[in-house]
C-alpha cells in the first residue's frame, strides 16, 4: 500500500524521527498513520527507559495558581541546561504543574509511599478479602489489586494524564524523554489548597 508524503511529514513532525524512518514505519503499518505512530511510541518508550538511568541535575521549578484557591510548585529535572531552557521543556513542566493542581496527587511515584502506609492499606485490604469468602489462593491477588487501586489516584505517575486519558503521567514523561533525548525526573512537588491543611 502506498503512503502519502503528507503522512510521512506529519509522522516525522510528531515523532522527531527522520523522513526515511517515518516512511518505513508507515509502510510497516500498512499505511495506517495511527498504527505507525503507536509503533513508534512503543519504540520511543524503549529508548526512554534506557535514558532513565542517566543523571538529571538541571531543570526547572514551575509554579501554577488556579483561581487563587489552589497553588502548585514543582521541580522537574533534565540532564542539560540547554534542554531546561527550551520552550518544549518549559511547557512539559507546566503541564505537570496543571496535572498536580487538577488531580491532587500525594506521591510522585509508588516508591515514595511510606512503608507504614503501604502496610496499613494492605492489612485493611487483606482483612476485607478474608471476610469476602473468596478462595485463600486468590487472596494475595485480590489484595494486590485493591492496594494498586487505592494508590492509583494518589500517585502522580500512575494517574491518567488530564489532557489524554489514553495515557498515564508516566507515559507522558516517557514521551517527553523521547522528544528531548534526555532523562526527565519529576523530583518533588507541593500542592496547597485554600482552607485544606495536610
Amino acid at each position: 500500500m502506498g503512503v502519502s508524503i503528507e503522512d510521512i511529514k506529519k509522522l516525522k513532525e510528531l515523532s522527531g524521527i527522520g523522513l526515511t524512518d517515518a516512511k518505513v514505519a508507515l509502510v510497516e503499518a500498512g499505511g495506517d498513520f495511527n498504527k505507525a505512530l503507536e509503533a513508534l511510541r512503543k519504540k520511543g518508550v524503549t529508548k526512554a527507559e534506557k535514558k532513565g538511568d542517566r543523571e538529571a541535575r538541571q531543570g526547572l521549578i514551575d509554579g501554577y495558581i488556579h483561581g487563587g484557591r489552589i497553588g502548585v510548585i514543582v521541580e522537574v529535572n533534565c540532564e542539560t541546561d540547554f534542554v531546561a531552557r527550551t520552550d518544549g521543556f518549559k511547557s512539559f513542566v507546566h503541564e505537570i504543574a496543571l496535572q498536580i493542581a487538577s488531580m491532587a496527587p500525594v506521591y510522585v511515584s509508588e516508591a515514595d509511599i511510606p512503608a507504614k502506609e503501604l502496610k496499613r492499606v494492605r492489612d485493611e485490604a487483606m482483612e476485607i478479602a478474608k471476610n469476602s469468602g473468596k478462595p485463600v489462593a486468590m487472596l494475595e491477588k485480590i489484595v494486590d489489586g485493591q492496594v494498586k487501586k487505592h494508590f492509583a489516584e494518589k500517585v502522580l505517575m500512575s494517574q491518567e494524564f488530564i489532557k489524554n486519558d489514553k495515557q498515564t503521567v508516566a507515559d507522558f514523561v516517557k514521551e517527553n524523554i523521547s522528544k528531548t533525548g534526555e532523562n526527565l525526573i519529576i523530583r518533588q512537588f507541593k500542592r496547597i489548597e485554600l482552607g485544606v491543611s495536610e
